[in-house]
């Protein structure tokens, strides 16, 4: 689904916030993106997602050629940002229907798309609020409606559960491991990669710097010595997984 190859973004002043990224995510995969602030997590997705344009380097996104079919990708990827989608004071779902129609879907596809949507993710009684009135964990599910709203079979997800309770976060979790499609995450919490991901990529200053399952990056790593010392002064030796 997705295939980068020494994607690169510098901007003005010379700042590399991506220094030649490779990276490749199967298709069915959900992939977590980890790192630091700054270490170019945002910025890879926001150019995975025609929001901005490389300077170096190439990708294919859901088979389309990201610099010479940026269209291509638009039309068959779903992107939820950390800002979200809603309005303030406009229904929810007339957000929905128009941002389906704007996405291609006539009013009649729309609308059936909205219920199916709206049901799985258990908001359906809540379609003519307007979205001010919504709970932080509601508007979430809600921001993730609209990525999902005009069928893509890629999503990609900027920090979806940042600033929501444990129960929103867990609940919201439960929603996003149903979806059934490719889906690339940013995520700063070590939990939720490790609860949703099938592998998770390690960035640091625009490069990645480990990548692998949960599993095998947790078990992977160092050794520490331990050294105890019994009632009688002796030494205990223990070596345990860093």
């Amino acid at each position: 689904m997705i295939t980068t190859k020494g994607l690169r973004k510098t901007f003005k002043g010379g700042v590399d916030a991506v220094r030649g990224l490779d990276l490749h995510v199967g298709e069915g995969e959900c992939v977590g993106l980890l790192g630091p602030n700054g270490a170019g997590k945002t910025t890879t997705m926001r150019m995975l997602t025609t929001l901005l344009t490389p300077t170096a380097g190439t990708a294919t996104v859901a088979g389309h050629d990201l610099l010479t079919d940026p269209h291509g990708v638009r039309t068959r990827i779903g992107h939820v940002s950390q800002g979200g989608g809603l309005s303030q004071f406009g229904q929810v779902g007339e957000d929905l229907e128009l941002h389906a129609m704007l996405y291609g879907l006539t009013r009649e596809r729309a609308r059936a798309r909205i219920e199916e949507v709206l049901d799985r993710l258990e908001l359906t009684d809540l379609r003519t609020r307007p979205g001010i009135t919504l709970s932080g964990g509601r508007r979430r599910r809600f921001d993730l409606a609209f990525g999902l709203v005009h069928e893509p079979v890629l999503l990609f997800l900027d920090e979806p559960t940042t600033g929501l309770d444990p129960q929103s976060r867990a609940n919201l979790w439960e929603h996003i491991r149903t979806l059934g499609i490719t889906v690339l995450l940013t995520t700063h919490y070590l939990d939720e990669a490790d609860a949703l991901c099938d592998r998770i990529v390690i960035v640091d200053h625009g490069r990645v710097v480990a990548e692998g399952t949960p599993a095998a990056l947790k078990t992977g790593g160092r050794t520490l010595d331990q050294v105890f010392l019994d009632i009688t002064g002796r030494s205990l030796r223990e070596e345990t997984a860093a």
